[in-house]
């Protein structure tokens, strides 16, 4: 089977959040994308939403914004996307017991998944041992332009300005729920991904624009139409573990590492929002948590 790209690996470790973030309908919208975090009147860091994607416009930022990042002596992010972290990644998404994707969801399913990666440059091959969620999340989001996601972005930045770049999860913890989902709910996740193929792109693009004018409430409304279409056991599963049990996993390990020194952290957006969101988690920790008085974008 031949091996995927760096540009498709780092899809599927960023495409986490957004189908979250398709899911939300309990989150309530916050009061911008990004905070800053103090304890005892200094400041200790700054908690940054981001929307996992390449697109130019989320990669334009301020320069007020850069020297926030600069200033800290750690930048967080969900998955730091190592080669380690990617090559047990390829196992995850692949069966090691002999099954095949056709097996686990018929022939015809199959014919119609082998079409719609084919844009992916993907190959039956390739996709023949493919689970199930590893399909789906393959055709949730576009294809990548230049696999230079905003998280990735920062990352490099950060590390380029000398910060310790640290993962506030593993790769096991974050695809747990994934790989527990169970095999029906995979299935209306596919096949939904399969029947939206033709607005992916349209639906995309409005989301994208939408966050970089940090007009939440708008993103709000996308995922509740999009939530609509789906079974209550599907949002309630991917709510309680893909969003609040992450969120205090994450929350735990961004409090060790800010007792350590100054943090910039920056997570899925929809991991910031409600009560049972980070904005709220942090607080109750005895972190102030204000808006910055700052965009993360240039003009």
């Amino acid at each position: 089977m031949r091996k995927m790209s760096l540009r498709q690996i780092s899809g599927f470790l960023v495409v986490l959040a957004l189908l979250c973030g398709a899911l939300a309908s309990q989150a309530v919208a916050s009061q911008g994308l990004v905070y800053t975090l103090s304890k005892d009147g200094e400041l200790r860091g700054y908690l940054l939403g981001t929307v996992h994607s390449d697109d130019p416009r989320v990669l334009n930022f301020s320069e007020a914004f850069l020297a926030a990042l600069k200033s800290c002596d750690r930048f967080a992010m969900e998955l730091v996307p190592n080669q380690p972290t990617m090559a047990r990644l390829m196992e995850y998404m692949h069966y090691q017991d002999g099954s095949t994707l056709e097996e686990r969801i018929g022939a015809e399913r199959f014919a119609r998944v082998v079409e719609a990666a084919s844009v992916y440059r993907m190959s039956a091959q390739q996709l023949s041992t493919m689970k199930v969620w590893a399909a789906m999340m393959t055709l949730s989001i576009p294809p990548p332009k230049n696999g230079l996601f905003m998280d990735l972005s920062l990352a490099l930045q950060a590390a380029g300005e000398g910060l310790t770049v640290v993962g506030l999860e593993t790769l096991e913890e974050q695809l747990s729920f994934l790989e527990d989902m169970p095999e029906e709910q995979q299935l209306v996740l596919l096949d939904q991904a399969l029947e939206d193929l033709d607005e992916l792109e349209s639906y995309f693009e409005a989301m994208i624009a939408d966050y970089v004018r940090a007009d939440l409430d708008a993103l709000k409304q996308k995922s509740d139409e999009q939530l609509a279409d789906l079974p209550d056991s599907v949002e309630s599963y991917f709510w309680d573990e893909g969003i609040e049990a992450r969120n205090l996993r994450m929350r735990d390990r961004l409090v060790k590492e800010l007792a350590e020194g100054s943090v910039f952290a920056a997570v899925g957006a929809l991991h910031l929002p409600g009560d049972s969101g980070l904005v709220e988690l942090m607080r109750k920790e005895g972190y102030a948590v204000e808006p910055a008085p700052f965009s993360p974008f240039a003009e």
